[in-house]
């Protein structure tokens, strides 16, 4: 018996070699350049961009929630606050968008609902603000570090600033 043709293995080694390429672009680096400030552009549509800004603000009014309802005891008010910006917000977002998006980046937004998620357990089983407030800043950690490491940029557009 022959062994393989080193014909095809080597289109094989190329089609691989290919695929891994690929991967890392679309799975671990997403669409993103440097910027001057030091911070990761992730360069998005304008819609792609205005939807995950729109679900930052979500977040953090879902913080101001938890912090007034917290001082208040409402623990009630806490959960569902805290809950309703968990995992069920990260559900149905478009495969296209997600492969802009860093892998790094990624892991911190899905860390940060499963934090909500968790942020809610607690509020279920405590009735201490400072519990909650505790978790809440360190919760937050996670938000300073996006900020700190990414912004949002349209492809195609010129980008100074």
């Amino acid at each position: 018996m022959k062994r393989g043709c080193w014909v095809c293995k080597g289109i094989s080694l190329v089609l691989a070699l290919t695929l891994v390429g690929v991967g890392y672009i679309f799975v671990v680096k997403g669409n993103v350049e440097p910027h001057a400030d030091g911070r990761t552009v992730v360069l998005l549509s304008a819609d792609e961009r205005n939807m995950v800004l729109g679900e930052m603000r979500g977040l953090l009014e879902a913080v101001q929630t938890v912090v007034q309802a917290a001082t208040k005891g409402d623990m009630a008010e806490v959960s569902s606050a805290a809950r309703a910006v968990g995992m069920v917000a990260a559900e149905g977002e478009s495969a296209a968008m997600l492969g802009k998006i860093p892998l790094d980046f990624m892991k911190l937004g899905m860390g940060t609902h499963k934090a909500f998620d968790a942020l809610a357990d607690t509020a279920d089983s405590t009735d201490d603000p400072l519990v909650v407030l505790g978790e809440l800043g360190s919760l937050m950690d996670r938000c300073t570090s996006c900020h700190a490491g990414y912004r949002f940029g349209i492809e195609g557009e010129d980008r100074e600033n």
